[in-house]
């Protein structure tokens, strides 16, 4: 059984998809550490990247080219500083070389050395292989596969050294909905205790709470800087940036020079019912502005479906619970983390595998069963509301237009994460025997439709909105 951590499924990336562009990117600095590992990385003289499938289909809008080669540069997504990024690019570009892992210079052409190549690998859809040409005339080829939320499994290696190591440390090991209440039920204690039990057995509870203290942060800071930027987002589309004008018009008059007051100010807000759903909009949409952007976000649980959580916890925030503190961020988290580890292990995360109900499906899902708990619900309760999110998502294709996680990405946030605050309400007032569709069984009829779906709706602008509107119309 596959463990996974909450920082696991909350990573702290660049945009815009965790599959395409930060899956690539670890995906490449996880290949130079083998180099380095086998002592060969200062014998390499020319490498070559295969991207197959669903990133070779959609991976420029994607940014996957850009990915690979920051990987191949050795930076890491988490800090390396975003304005940074094109100018690292466009060295390479212009003057033909590339330094692997900042030490070791190559001649490197994106036109010759970075191949798009349409057929699938078996395992899956985001498949990508790295091929070193080394001094004496050897030939080394590894496969990687990005499987959705910033995973990446080498082939032959479904499951990490890593995480089969911490499974055997986990005093509560969780794959279905089943086991956690079963769990919760037998200790007599919620959903957030029984995940934060897990993560004491990997992590002090100071490194625990600095993580999502850190998450909390990237995600506030993500809002802020979406709700504070207009104009136009790269890639072709001209899709002007809605959060800014939204938020315009929504602030009030009071001053704020970051995101903790910023914080502060919406909370005194007076808001209706259309207030509301403007402001939880505004949230998602900011976050993923930012995302489509080449921006720095939280995956929640992927770069696509990131607005979802921060736009459901700032609605708790702001509008339920004025007094909220990192107590409740902290639950909120615990709880959307756990219930997105339940659909990773029990289908899919990946919208190259099962469209977007993989992603925005399971965000709303993850937000809406974390809302449940900090509104009082019973650990029933919760699963109940990612049941009812999920089960309204099934079916959902990624059919993005250009390839580009923006139409309809961006807007599907939004969606997912009223959806979400739907269904905690539903589910409050539910009685958990009464339900017909447990959450285990959502999960597995999830993955049964995305099995069922055709590959043309499964991130690859083959079908769909990518085909029915033309780049000429927008």
């Amino acid at each position: 059984m596959e463990c996974i951590s909450v920082f696991d499924m909350l990573k702290i990336g660049v945009g815009p998809s965790s599959s395409h562009t930060l899956g690539p990117w670890k995906a490449a600095a996880r290949w130079i550490d083998e180099m380095n590992t086998q002592s060969v990385l200062n014998e390499i003289i020319n490498v070559k990247v295969l991207l197959f499938g669903s990133l070779s289909l959609t991976g420029k809008g994607h940014a996957t080219d850009i990915a690979v080669i920051m990987g191949l540069l050795g930076t890491d997504p988490e800090t390396v500083p975003i304005d940074s990024i094109n100018e690292l690019i466009e060295n390479v570009k212009v003057n033909g070389k590339l330094s692997l892992n900042g030490t070791h210079e190559i001649i490197f052409e994106f036109e010759r050395d970075l191949e798009y190549k349409k057929e699938f690998l078996p395992f899956h859809a985001n498949g990508m292989q790295f091929i070193a040409h080394l001094e004496d005339g050897r030939e080394l080829t590894e496969t990687y596969y990005s499987i959705g939320g910033g995973f990446v499994v080498k082939e032959g290696m479904p499951h990490s050294k890593e995480n089969k190591e911490t499974f055997k440390t986990f005093p509560y090991p969780i794959k279905t909905g089943d086991e956690l209440l079963e769990y919760c039920q037998l200790h007599k204690k919620s959903i957030s205790e029984i995940v934060m039990e897990n993560e004491l057995s990997l992590k002090s509870e100071t490194e625990i709470e600095q993580g999502l203290q850190q998450i909390w942060n990237t995600m506030l800071e993500c809002m802020y800087i979406g709700c504070h930027t207009e104009g136009v987002l790269p890639g072709g589309l001209n899709v002007r940036r809605r959060a800014f004008d939204m938020h315009q018009k929504l602030k009030g008059p009071l001053p704020y020079s970051n995101p903790s007051e910023w914080l502060n100010v919406i909370r005194k807000t007076r808001v209706k019912f259309r207030a509301i759903l403007k402001w939880v909009s505004c949230f998602a949409l900011s976050v993923n502005e930012v995302n489509a952007s080449l921006g720095r976000v939280v995956t929640a649980p992927t770069n696509g479906s990131a607005g979802v959580i921060p736009a459901v916890l700032m609605y708790y925030m702001v509008i339920e619970n004025h007094k909220a503190n990192f107590e409740h961020i902290k639950k909120f988290l615990l709880v959307a983390s756990e219930i997105g580890s339940i659909f990773k292990k029990g289908a899919t995360i990946s919208a190259a595998m099962g469209g977007c109900q993989a992603e925005i499906g399971v965000s709303s899902a993850m937000a809406a069963g974390a809302l449940t708990e900090l509104l009082g619900g019973t650990p029933d309760q919760v699963l109940v509301a990612a049941e009812i999110a999920m089960e309204h998502h099934l079916g959902l294709t990624c059919d993005p237009i250009g390839g580009l996680v923006q139409v309809p990405c961006i807007e599907r946030n939004s969606m997912g994460a009223i959806k979400a605050i739907n269904a905690a309400e539903l589910a409050l007032d539910t009685n958990p025997e009464e339900v017909k569709v447990p959450l285990d069984k959502v999960v597995n009829t999830m993955w049964e439709t995305a099995k069922d779906m055709n590959s043309k709706y499964k991130e690859t602008s083959e079908g769909g909105l990518a085909v029915g509107v033309f780049l000429s119309d927008c």
